[in-house]
């Protein structure tokens, strides 16, 4: 499984909750279509984290990279109606860090012949 996080803070009058139901409804979609597994939105908690990082934190649960292409190709088409979804949430955030993690060890891995 890879992860695809994001890190970024609402812009100045964004109401939390009217992110939270933009992010939903987008994230469902991208769910329901099967172009994700899953996901997670958190809050910082007790300002436990980084400043750099932001107050919000997304997690995007893909199969494989190619799960994740297929899903970057999908919103790049810039067709409504995941156009309006994708708008609806990037209008609302700021200062947004992305990171890509995976399951480890790879299901894959061999062990016993590495050279480093």
């Amino acid at each position: 499984m890879d992860i695809y996080h994001g890190w970024f803070n609402l812009k100045p009058g964004v109401r939390d909750m009217d992110f939270v139901e933009a992010f939903t409804k987008y994230m469902d979609r991208l769910e329901t279509e099967g172009v994700i597994e899953g996901w997670r939105l958190m809050r910082k908690k007790l300002g436990l984290a980084p400043s750099r990082l932001g107050e919000f934190h997304f997690m995007i649960e893909v199969t494989d990279l190619t799960q994740l292409d297929g899903a970057f190709d999908w919103v790049a088409t810039r067709a409504d109606p995941i156009e309006s979804d994708h708008y609806g949430v990037n209008s609302l955030v700021q200062n947004i860090e992305f990171a890509l993690y995976r399951d480890f060890p790879d299901p894959v891995r061999e062990q016993g012949e590495e050279r480093f």
